[in-house]
């Protein structure tokens, strides 16, 4: 399954780069992922994420592995849990109304293959919708 959302945000690349990669703010404007706890200050290559979300009644916690960050340009992080892994890209891209990010996330592994059918898909692009929003909203400010 892989979801994929964009979002344009009027905004500099310093400013979104920043309000993105700075894990001591997410708090003030991350709607999606709570108890977020990480090592660092930024999100860096190696490093690791602990927190928790709801895409269901219960919270799901997760630990989220960084793959890859190039600055101003994309990052790629990951996650695993019993049979069951997501990897999202998200892609920074310049124009002259703003930045656009582009994220798109891929669901493997095998729950996804043989219970795919009961993946809130829906529930799962709202909160990559969010989480691109609520960006955009702390960046444009």
């Amino acid at each position: 399954m892989v979801i994929e959302e964009s979002i344009l945000i009027h905004a500099k690349m310093d400013k979104v780069w920043d309000t993105f990669t700075n894990l001591t703010c997410w708090k003030d404007w991350n709607t999606v992922m709570r108890n977020v706890n990480s090592g660092e200050d930024c999100l860096s290559h190696g490093g690791e994420i602990s927190c928790s979300f709801h895409p269901f009644f219960l919270p799901i916690k997760a630990k989220i592995q960084i793959e890859e960050v190039i600055p101003h340009k994309s990052i790629v992080w990951s996650a695993k849990k019993k049979g069951f892994s997501a990897r999202n890209k998200f892609s920074f891209q310049g124009n002259e109304r703003g930045i656009i990010i582009t994220s798109r996330e891929t669901y493997s592994g095998p729950l996804v293959k043989s219970l795919g059918f009961l993946l809130p898909k829906g529930k799962m692009q709202t909160l990559i919708k969010t989480f691109l929003k609520d960006l955009k909203t702390a960046s444009e400010s």
